[in-house]
């Protein structure tokens, strides 16, 4: 039993990390290939050398504690120890953030593309390929500490052709690498660091490297010497090894549906997941993991859809506690931001106190729908109020003019405008000194004549000497600083200081806005401007389903704008095709690469369900007809026609050694995943069964992840529930702005339907449904009233016209 916990844990982590690759598959069970357990190009490199491959089970918060682990996080590039003036690479002409602040190191960069592809064969030089984004902490320290070091420089630039990559701009580029890097190392993350030959096939990698030597792991500049020696000496060993563990990833990786094969039974891998889940959960604070702890959005809206499927049992009843009090308690912890509101990365402690302070955008659009699916679930605004402290967030710091949203926030920041070295956390945490300044006036009528600084203390568990415990800040960083976190409810924080509840929460809310003020006067953390395709699409779906629970217009306006951002700025019409990304300019208009990088699969199906509901919340067919004409573009360039489900970028890309599919729902869902249920739905909403047989014959190809492991796929086991229990439709016909039409739509979104489409049909035959689906020739008004009709498999009941029978017809 410990060691099946044990292995749900090792592929927990591995998705939780946000490793987006096909990691899990060796990880739960544990391979058989040597060619996956064997790191062979290691062992030669380093033979009969001290150094050990250490595991990738080392804490993430240990600075580089593996040259081969996980090593994530989010910091601005400092370039305190060099001139930043003294260098200037061909980086300086990109627009990734992140490529931007290699911009001034000493090493040749080049971006990924044919001009360093065509140098490396011309000068039949190895590359060596460096990932990782701009939020990332380890990412800046292996650039601080070795790629603005002049010799390591020297040696990077005089012996190899030198690649940067942002993975978050060339997603396809980085999960083939890091496919590769897992499966040889038994980790990965960022900073990823692999070494290539001219014609970009890897044969050694690992992540985060020091730069010198340190106890027994090898430092930057050895591997380098020693790769040189290697490649210079006994080449065809080194290229004939990797070219191994390439064959050997390319049948591995290999997902599809056999002749005839249908998906696995829903309710039985359903069960089998609600388990698996339910034997990670950590019961005392919730999450899925003792420490560090992840939100994993898509575990919990997986409990959700498992709960209203299994409403009358026992394991219904769990899986909805577990839901709730994950919720809850990440909303009370420090991950949440109780000054500036929205969700950081991650806890590195098991009570979601002490977060890692990087800030996503995919965290925000995601965790926004699990809220706000919580409270229509329980109905307690506790849970609406959260959903809406994300969505400002959001809104505030995270949107462009344009209506598109930027990517991130960074962790580390400086502490003053007079320091010069970054700190984690440094934006967000507080001294109680401060506090105490900050809330000095007396509360009148508090017992003891406490002040607003002693109540807002005690209430979010401000310490005099700080709140974190050394073992979360190994940096010191935090030493003396407060990280707010609520320890008692406003019932018992009234209590202790003699006031009513409603005057407790109006003070906390006027010290938590004078926090806000001061806060705004620090230097900010670095942030993420690049705007891509799925992530907004992500967050398109999160205003709009949050705007449609609460009836909240200006919430749906801010979800068109964002569809219209979409539609203006990252789609081709002339081409038919996404962009992946663009980008805020110097004038702070949007800009555009010269050559675009054309979206890869999760663009497209995450704007198409940010399209559907966005459709579904506001009626306006232009967001539906333009995502059915999104699945036949994603239908078109990424099915595999011979195995089933997408793979996630062009499979005839010649440079990517790797046609994958994505199969673990992580950080972000699968695409795959996401898919699924766009395919059901879209058939629903424009009679297309052929989308719905593509819909089955994917989750039949990944039939042997589903029934082994689904903790993996949550949100894939979502999509093949809906295929098992149907879905409904809903349609209701009536005038698009009347009352009447509104308050059968509200009685709708009030509602957690897992497994339903909903349709407005007005009067207008030659319109976008009627004309698509030949079953509203017979649904109409009733005697002048918006009246609803709940369909499924094209059986309707009779007609009703009130909210209340409505509900009744749905939950049924």
């Amino acid at each position: 039993m410990a060691a099946d916990r044990r292995r749900l844990q090792q592929v927990c982590t591995s998705y939780e990390r946000g490793i987006v690759t096909q990691t899990a598959k060796w990880t739960y069970p544990q391979p058989t290939s040597s060619s996956f357990n064997t790191p062979t190009n290691f062992s030669l490199l380093f033979k009969n050398e001290q150094w050990t491959h250490l595991p990738e089970s080392q804490p993430i918060s240990t600075p580089g504690a593996a040259c081969f682990s996980m090593a994530s996080g989010g910091d601005g590039a400092d370039s305190s120890s060099l001139d930043s003036l003294k260098y200037t690479n061909r980086l300086s002409k990109e627009r990734s953030p992140y490529l931007l602040q290699h911009a001034h190191n000493p090493v040749d960069w080049y971006p990924w593309g044919q001009e360093a592809f065509d140098k490396a064969k011309n000068e039949d030089k190895p590359i060596f390929l460096s990932v990782g984004y701009s939020t990332c902490h380890w990412c800046h320290v292996m650039e601080r500490e070795s790629f603005e070091d002049e010799d390591i420089g020297k040696i990077l630039t005089d012996n190899f052709v030198c690649i940067k990559v942002d993975r978050e701009e060339r997603p396809d580029v980085d999960k083939v690498y890091m496919t590769f890097v897992q499966a040889t190392s038994g980790g990965g993350g960022w900073p990823m660091s692999v070494w290539l030959t001219p014609d970009l096939r890897p044969f050694f990698g690992g992540t985060y490297f020091p730069p010198r030597d340190s106890g027994r792991r090898p430092g930057l500049t050895t591997v380098l010497m020693r790769v040189l020696e290697q490649w210079r000496g006994n080449r065809t060993a080194l290229e004939s090894s990797g070219e191994r563990v390439i064959e050997a990833l390319k049948k591995g990786t290999t997902i599809a549906a056999q002749a005839g094969e249908t998906p696995p039974s829903g309710p039985d891998v359903a069960n089998r997941c609600f388990q698996q889940l339910a034997h990670s959960y950590e019961e005392e604070y919730g999450g899925f993991r003792d420490a560090p702890k992840f939100p994993s959005p898509v575990n919990l809206m997986f409990l959700m859809s498992y709960w209203a499927m299994n409403r009358d049992t026992s394991q219904g009843a769990e899986a909805l506690q577990m839901t709730l009090h994950t919720l809850r308690m990440m909303a009370l912890g420090g991950i949440h931001d109780h000054v500036a509101q929205g969700f950081h990365r991650y806890s590195t402690d098991s009570s979601w106190h002490v977060p890692h302070f990087e800030k996503m955008l995919y965290d925000q659009a995601q965790l926004a729908v699990a809220y706000i699916s919580a409270y229509q679930v329980s109905g307690e605004q506790f849970f609406a109020k959260v959903a809406r402290d994300i969505l400002l967030y959001v809104s505030r710091d995270l949107s462009d003019k344009s209506g598109g949203f930027y990517s991130a926030e960074d962790a580390d920041s400086l502490p003053a405008l007079a320091s010069t070295v970054k700190k984690e956390g440094a934006f967000c945490v507080w001294t109680a000194t401060e506090i105490r300044e900050l809330l000095a006036e007396t509360v009148e009528g508090a017992t003891g004549g406490a002040t607003q600084a002693d109540i807002f203390m005690h209430h979010y568990g401000v310490k005099e000497q700080g709140n974190v415990d050394p073992e979360q800040d190994p940096h010191g960083e935090l030493e003396n600083q407060n990280v707010l976190i609520v320890r008692y409810s406003p019932e018992l924080t009234a209590a202790r200081f003699g006031l009513n509840v409603e005057r407790v929460s109006e003070l906390l809310t006027a010290s938590r806005a004078k926090l806000a003020e001061v806060r705004r006067a620090r230097p900010p953390p670095h942030l993420d401007s690049k705007m891509l395709a799925s992530w907004n699409g992500l967050m398109l779906s999160g205003f709009a389903r949050v705007g449609a629970v609460l009836g909240d217009k200006t919430l749906l306006e801010r979800a068109e704008k964002a569809a219209h951002f979409l539609w203006q700025h990252m789609w081709d019409e002339a081409e038919g095709r996404i962009l992946h990304s663009c980008y805020r300019g110097q004038d702070l208009e949007v800009e555009q690469v010269e050559s675009p990088i054309a979206g890869f699969l999760d663009d497209y199906a995450f704007v198409v369900a940010g399209l559907l509901d966005l459709y579904e919340a506001t009626g306006a067919v232009r967001w539906l007809s333009w995502a059915e004409t999104l699945q036949q573009r994603q239908d078109h360039l990424f099915w595999d026609s011979q195995g089933g489900g997408y793979f996630c970028s062009d499979p005839n890309d010649p440079a990517l050694l790797l046609a994958l599919k994505q199969d673990q729902d992580g950080a972000e869902p699968s695409a795959n995943s996401v898919s699924a249920m766009n395919l059901l739905r879209l058939s629903h909403l424009t009679d297309r069964p052929e989308w719905a047989a593509r819909s089955q014959k994917l989750l039949a190809a990944f039939s042997d992840r589903l029934v082994k492991v689904p903790i993996a796929l949550p949100d894939m086991v979502r999509g093949l529930m809906a295929q098992h229990y149907t879905m409904k439709q809903i349609v209701i016909c009536g005038e698009p702005d009347a009352e009447d039409t509104a308050s059968l739509t509200s009685c709708v979104h009030s509602l957690f339907l897992p497994h339903k489409v909903l349709m407005l049909a007005d009067a207008d035959p030659d319109g976008f449904l009627r004309q698509r689906l030949s079953v509203l020739s017979t649904m109409m008004p009733l005697d002048g009233r918006a009246a609803a009709y709940v369909c499924q498999d094209y059986t309707c009941a009779l007609p009703v016209t009130c909210p209340q029978e409505l509900r009744r017809l749905l939950l049924e």
